[in-house]
């Protein structure tokens, strides 16, 4: 294994991330009347290439959501790359692996609603280990159990948690109940991986802690919104969060709304949920709450880069962030300027960290 040097590493990541958009940049697609107009103002962008190669095969929005695809597997594997053979890899390999849990919780979607192959496909960003030809064989599988007995077939980690609540779902066709034993193998590998003492790991290990709190506040979320029975709530709690542990995922979810979870989490790093307006906590709409969650983790995430430790993996774990936040930023402009959403509900979208 090679010897770290994060001195290297981080300053190639720096580089890196001054290629981000500025806010000069935001404000210059922000601007633009509809999606033509925003793909032109991206092949100014360091998304030029991939906007290019992506207009050659697709159009419109799919040519956008294609050239960012590739724009962040490109990102990432290059980061990949710059630890290969050190420690860092298998922090960095703990990310990558969401979008393998991601990529194949979208193929078992579709097969569980028999959705057309080219929708399920623009749903996938292949930048963990499952790769394209991979994705693709999974994706020719007719159903669900195929999928999964080909992911055995080859080994692949995910089909041990899977092969184990095959049968459930059999029985109910609730895919929650395969996304739930995906999300528990993720967490619980992840948590393995970073169980020791060194800095590296603990930071890694509160990231992931952190993500466990907020999958399970958003099981608890819609629990409620679907009025499911709370006898049943404990099989979808995920073990290894820092603040909700089963005793409070199970009071939780036995409460009557989501403001009340809300409240209930005062006094927490959730408490800034409590402070949402009345249409947040509306019956039945739980979208802007589970958005917070989201911002609140990223803007966690990514300020590692701006404030972590210059000679830890926090630069590289806080670029990665900041990529995957800029990418879903651009989504929802080019989303909202394609469907002629107002500007100021465009604005409401973004996620500014």
């Amino acid at each position: 294994m090679k010897k770290m040097d994060y001195g290297y590493i981080n300053a190639r990541v720096r580089g890196m991330y001054s290629s981000l958009l500025d806010r000069k940049s935001y404000d210059a697609l922000l601007i633009r009347q509809d999606l033509p107009s925003v793909i032109t103002e991206l092949e100014k962008t360091p998304y030029k290439k991939e906007i290019e190669e992506a207009g050659v095969i697709y159009s419109g929005i799919c040519a956008v959501e294609a050239a960012l695809r590739k724009n962040l597997v490109r990102n990432y594997q290059c980061i990949l790359e710059l630890v290969r053979g050190t420690k860092a890899e298998r922090y960095i390999k703990i990310f990558l692996s969401r979008w393998d849990v991601q990529n194949i919780k979208a193929i078992l979607r579709g097969k569980n609603i028999l959705a057309p192959h080219d929708e399920i496909f623009e749903c996938m960003v292949p930048a963990g280990e499952l790769d394209d030809a991979t994705l693709a064989e999974l994706l020719k599988q007719p159903d669900v159990r195929a999928v999964i007995d080909l992911l055995a077939t080859w080994e692949i980690p995910y089909a041990l948690p899977l092969t184990g609540a095959i049968d459930e779902y059999a029985e109910s066709r609730e895919m929650v109940v395969l996304e739930y034993a995906l999300d528990h193998f993720y967490y619980q590998q992840a948590l393995k991986a970073v169980r020791g003492r060194s800095r590296e790991e603990r930071i890694i290990r509160n990231l992931v802690r952190t993500e466990i709190d907020i999958m399970n506040i958003k099981n608890v979320l819609r629990l409620i919104r679907d009025a499911m029975d709370p006898e049943g709530a404990l099989k979808l709690f995920l073990e290894g969060g820092a603040i909700i542990d089963q005793e409070k995922f199970f009071d939780l979810s036995s409460m009557k709304s989501s403001e009340e979870v809300a409240r209930a989490l005062d006094g927490t790093a959730y408490y800034f949920l409590s402070a949402l307006s009345p249409e947040a906590f509306a019956p039945g709409r739980i979208s802007q709450i589970e958005r917070e969650l989201d911002a609140y983790l990223m803007g966690r995430a990514v300020r590692l880069y701006r404030g972590g430790d210059p000679l830890s993996i926090s630069v590289v774990m806080g670029y990665l962030w900041a990529k995957y936040c800029e990418v879903i930023n651009l989504r929802i402009i080019a989303r909202c300027k394609h469907a002629g959403v107002s500007d100021e509900e465009l604005e409401r979208e973004l996620f500014n960290v």
